[in-house]
């Protein structure tokens, strides 16, 4: 893949290999259909802004991006702020209340299709929205979303394999080591990206220049190849990833409802304890990052929880706005809020 800087002698030839490889096993993560379909980057914020450079020449007045206020600040792209383009703007995909549990819990909001449907217009040139906010903890149907957005703006009388090329798909690799992100873009999307690579570079059809000024970064490329080894260590056979998920699944599912439990609990609530994101304990609702927050006549600020967590030891637990600052916003709820702002808030 990376031969514009001739070098034949073993090491070298290994280390490209390596590389390769990288690009080929995070392929298969997201079934892509060719390597030449993903971006290696240092982080998931560094993924956006590149897309969003990328975009910058092919931005139109009046083009309209449609984010959601559930994403970690990092994931959305931002081709308005960067654009020649000044008239280009976002509209706000925001979070709603399922009918049921507004009144029990201001805090349990999700993204709802509904909401998106008013925001998409003729001028709306690319809708991003996460697959699951790392707040809310609640799965997106991505299928249903894209098939709205594709029905809904054909019926506007837009082009939509013109104008919808640009729907990225990214995944976050922060794991316990290599802190990386993985950027799938379809192969006609990347046709339409301006290169921002060196001008004498190839920016062509499998080109991996294109959206990486500098090269994806050797060793990060290669550590990615461990994430494909894992996940195929979990399947009965050795390398099927649904058998993989579906047992990663189950497990999550088994450790997780009990705290849910818990934490809906009459005595929970009554203490004022209450999540933020679904209240289902249910796998195919939500993955198991659970927030909540003690609100009420007696609250308890979380930095005080979580001292008292990790007193105890062995538990995984933090606090803050984890970068989803507008949620936290839109909710009331700000870090540094102290006890009484957070009871005013409820």
């Amino acid at each position: 893949m990376f031969s514009w800087v001739s070098a034949d002698y073993s090491v070298s030839v290994t280390s490209t290999k390596r590389t390769d490889e990288g690009f080929a096993s995070t392929a298969k993560l997201f079934n892509a259909a060719s390597p030449a379909e993903i971006t290696l980057g240092n982080s998931s914020t560094n993924m956006p802004e590149t897309i969003a450079r990328a975009m910058e020449p092919i931005i139109r007045d009046n083009d309209e991006f449609i984010v959601s206020d559930a994403d970690h600040e990092g994931e959305l792209p931002t081709p308005a702020r960067g654009s020649a383009s000044r008239s280009a703007r976002d509209s706000n995909y925001t979070t709603g209340y399922p009918s049921l549990t507004r009144i029990k819990n201001p805090y349990a909001v999700s993204l709802r299709i509904e909401d998106l449907v008013p925001l998409l217009n003729q001028n709306t040139r690319l809708v991003a929205f996460t697959a699951c906010s790392n707040i809310l903890g609640e799965f997106v149907d991505v299928e249903s979303v894209v098939k709205l957005v594709r029905e809904k703006t054909s019926g506007l009388g837009m082009n939509v394999e013109q104008r919808f090329r640009s729907i990225v798909l990214r995944m976050r690799l922060i794991v316990y080591g290599p802190h990386s992100a993985a950027l799938y873009t379809r192969a006609d999307s990347h046709k339409q990206l301006h290169s921002l690579a060196h001008y004498f570079l190839p920016t062509g059809e499998g080109s991996p220049y294109k959206l990486q000024p500098g090269g994806p970064g050797y060793e990060r490329s290669y550590a990615a190849t461990a994430v494909l080894e894992y996940l195929y260590s979990l399947s009965p056979s050795g390398d099927d990833l649904s058998s993989a998920f579906d047992s990663i699944g189950q497990h999550e599912a088994d450790i997780m409802r009990p705290l849910i439990e818990f934490l809906v609990s009459p005595e929970a609530y009554n203490r004022g304890v209450r999540i933020v994101g679904p209240e289902s304990a249910d796998p195919q609702v939500r993955a198991p990052t659970i927030s909540f927050v003690v609100v009420g006549d007696k609250p308890v600020r979380s930095p005080d929880i979580v001292k008292k967590f990790d007193e105890l030891g062995d538990v995984g637990i933090r606090y803050g706005h984890f970068y989803a600052h507008r949620l936290f916003v839109r909710l009331g709820l700000d870090p540094t809020m102290s006890g009484s702002d957070f009871s005013r808030a409820l």
